[in-house]
């Protein structure tokens, strides 16, 4: 993993939403933000710092990217460029493969939570409706 370092500078894109691309990233310094845009506004959904990793869906799936990851500051990131290299560096370091599988529990126990709620909201809209 050592020769798959990049570096980006303030403010530079690293995903952008969209965008079709495989790497996964790991946060060896500094910060990055993540924001999911619908073209008129923008959100900010995350800040991750060292350590963190962001990038794994489009790296399964094969899917454009769903957020823009954006650099806070000047970062260090290691990439992953394929589910084999991703293998392969979860045998190697299987502290970070345990923290892999509680992050994505995480956030997708915080996408159930959104989806219910929107869910909800939904239903509070229809029953004013038939109202």
């Amino acid at each position: 993993m050592g020769r798959n370092i990049v570096y980006f500078q303030n403010g530079e894109k690293i995903i952008e939403a969209g965008k079709i691309e495989t790497r996964m990233y790991i946060i060896l310094e500094g910060e990055v933000q993540i924001s999911l845009s619908d073209k008129i506004d923008k959100v900010v959904v995350a800040r991750l710092k060292k350590g963190d990793f962001f990038g794994e869906i489009s790296l399964f799936t094969n899917t454009p990217r769903s957020a823009t990851a954006t650099a806070v500051g000047n970062i260090k990131l290691a990439f992953i460029d394929n589910v084999e290299q991703l293998r392969l560096f979860l045998i190697k370091n299987p502290v970070f493969a345990a923290k892999m599988v509680q992050t994505l529990c995480k956030r997708l126990a915080q996408t159930d939570e959104i989806l219910i709620g929107k869910i909800s909201e939904l239903n509070r809209i229809k029953i004013t409706r038939d109202i």
